[in-house]
């Protein structure tokens, strides 16, 4: 094997193990707000240089909580569109783009109602993926499903075009004379 090779597949597969293990550690991570201490009087806890709050919550836990349940699906939903090698991979944009405004919101949000607003933000995101995710889909289902070549029937279009303009030149001609 080349060592061009090598080294590449080597990349490879560290990436890849590492996407497994990031997966593999969500149930865990999500699961991490169990640890984290209780109590109305509580009012900061810091963890790995990460300072919590209450943030409007009752308590930290329940702070952690609801961040770690947007946090994990978030970054599950990101390695999701990273790595879909389907067609329809652009559509995966619209709940990464829901729970990434429900994190923003739940951290930078002054308001005590959370998980409302967010849908207002994501109309505009879906007026923009929708169509181009369906633009696609129709353009690969009439090619590879009914055998529709768009690129062909504009050629014979045009061709047909070209010979009714050649056709009226010669009805014209032929008139004059």
């Amino acid at each position: 094997m080349i060592p061009d090779k090598r080294s590449t597949i080597k990349k490879k597969l560290i990436i890849e193990g590492l996407f497994a293990l990031i997966i593999s550690l969500s149930v865990l991570f999500f699961y991490s707000y169990k640890y984290i201490p209780r109590g109305d009087e509580l009012e900061e806890w810091s963890f790995l240089g990460l300072t919590f709050t209450k943030n409007g919550f009752n308590q930290i836990y329940l702070a952690v909580y609801f961040y770690l349940g947007k946090i994990v699906p978030l970054y599950l939903l990101v390695i999701w569109f990273i790595t879909c090698k389907h067609w329809w991979y652009h559509a995966i944009l619209i709940p990464i783009a829901m729970y990434a405004f429900q994190l923003f919101s739940s951290i930078y949000g002054t308001s005590l109602k959370v998980d409302e607003n967010e849908l207002l933000y994501l109309m505009g995101i879906c007026m923009v993926v929708i169509p181009i995710v369906y633009f696609i889909r129709v353009k690969l289902f009439d090619k590879h499903v009914h055998g529709i070549d768009l690129d062909a029937i504009d050629a014979e279009l045009k061709e047909y075009k070209e010979r009714e303009r050649l056709q009226k030149e010669q009805d014209l001609k032929g008139k004059k004379l």
